[in-house]
């Protein structure tokens, strides 16, 4: 990368060109610059540079991951286990459920289970003896039949108790209500003595991942479009892998961990004619929060041959037009009119009335102006 070099001095090649301009414009301006009085100018030599072409969009930062915490099976609220705007980690305990009723349901369900067992026990050896006595014409066929299917239903019994005791246990286990993913957790919708359901609408608190957090951005479908035919026409070159992307907060000051553009909406809003765009940006310190009003800066392409000019060499005439004074190759001076992109700190991005190599005047134009007015 190329940057604009200044350089103020005192030259008198320079200063008689701008006296020779002095002496020209005053042609049309009566006033006249006495020969004898040379200005004190400063210029800036414009060279092209890699620049990336930065869009600032506001948005709202989103939580990266919002759960809302519901109980899966009914009974009364016994305790809460947190405290409310404090960080928990997923898998933790936040409110327990009186389990007595559920405790008994278990119990019940593993007795089953080993009833079951039992009876798929005594089936076994027997189905197998009429088997072989079958064989041996010592037991008719239906005894045989008969002996197979009590072993059947022996196994099928201890399955469905299997699996009752498995859902007795899981209902066992709801009692205990979890965190289900790691945030910060909000208040508490209800306290303990809470009548709760399994399917009630009603959230019983809401956790919020805040590390990393969204930022939800909207750009015009004009603006995108203008971007993309820029770089498929070769003015632009697209950034290669994962757009960063920098934050400006409410209070105007810089935020320092940059992110990345995660999304592209794939279709534009109807009303407002807009694409939405996400990032994903750190928040290891915990200053960004839902909801925050920001500005991101997005680098969406590079400009591998910007021409930049200090803002001071940049002078607005009486239709707000911007112009500077420029030195060509040939060492001639003339005010010319300039179109002018975005600022990039002190400077100025130029996308015509300039040429690469050329100079523009950043001081003394002002003086010479206070002179030549005299």
């Amino acid at each position: 990368m190329q940057l604009i070099k200044c350089s103020n001095y005192r030259s008198g090649a320079v200063a008689g060109i701008v006296s020779m301009l002095l002496l020209l414009t005053a042609c049309t301006e009566k006033p006249q610059l006495p020969a004898n009085q040379q200005a004190e100018v400063g210029v800036a030599t414009v060279q092209s540079e890699i620049l990336p072409m930065s869009n600032e969009l506001s948005g709202r930062t989103r939580a990266y991951q919002v759960s809302e915490v519901r109980p899966q099976v009914g009974g009364i609220l016994r305790k809460r286990l947190f405290t409310e705007g404090s960080k928990v980690e997923a898998g933790d305990v936040l409110y327990e459920i009186d389990s007595a009723s559920y405790q008994a349901s278990y119990d019940s369900a593993k007795g089953t289970l080993a009833q079951a067992q039992a009876d798929l026990l005594s089936a076994k050896p027997k189905a197998a003896r009429t088997r072989r006595l079958s064989a041996m014409d010592a037991a008719s066929k239906q005894d045989s039949d008969d002996a197979a299917a009590t072993l059947k239903k022996a196994e099928a019994t201890v399955a469905v108790a299997k699996a009752d005791l498995e859902q007795a246990q899981i209902n066992l286990q709801y009692t205990k209500i979890r965190a289900p993913i790691s945030g910060i957790i909000g208040t508490s919708s209800y306290t303990a003595g809470a009548l709760l359901t399994a399917d009630q609408t009603t959230a019983l608190t809401k956790i919020n991942q805040l590390d990393p957090m969204y930022v939800d951005v909207t750009q015009s479908s004009a603006s995108l479009l203008h971007l993309r035919n820029l770089v498929k026409n070769g003015s632009l070159k697209s950034v290669d892998g994962k757009v960063p992307v920098s934050l400006l907060l409410e209070d105007g000051s810089e935020y320092h961990h940059p992110g990345t553009l995660e999304m592209v909406a794939s279709e534009v809003d109807e009303e407002t004619g807009t694409v939405k765009l996400r990032a994903v940006i750190p928040n290891p310190d915990g200053d960004l929060l839902p909801g925050m009003y920001v500005k991101a800066r997005l680098a969406m392409a590079i400009n591998e041959k910007a021409l930049l000019v200090p803002q001071k060499a940049v002078i607005r005439n009486t239709k707000g037009e911007a112009t500077a004074w420029v030195v060509d190759a040939t060492g001639k001076v003339e005010q010319r009119m300039l179109q002018l992109g975005q600022a990039v700190g002190d400077r100025w991005v130029v996308t015509s009335g300039i040429k690469d190599g050329e100079q523009v005047i950043v001081e003394g134009t002002q003086k010479g102006q206070k002179r030549r007015s005299r």
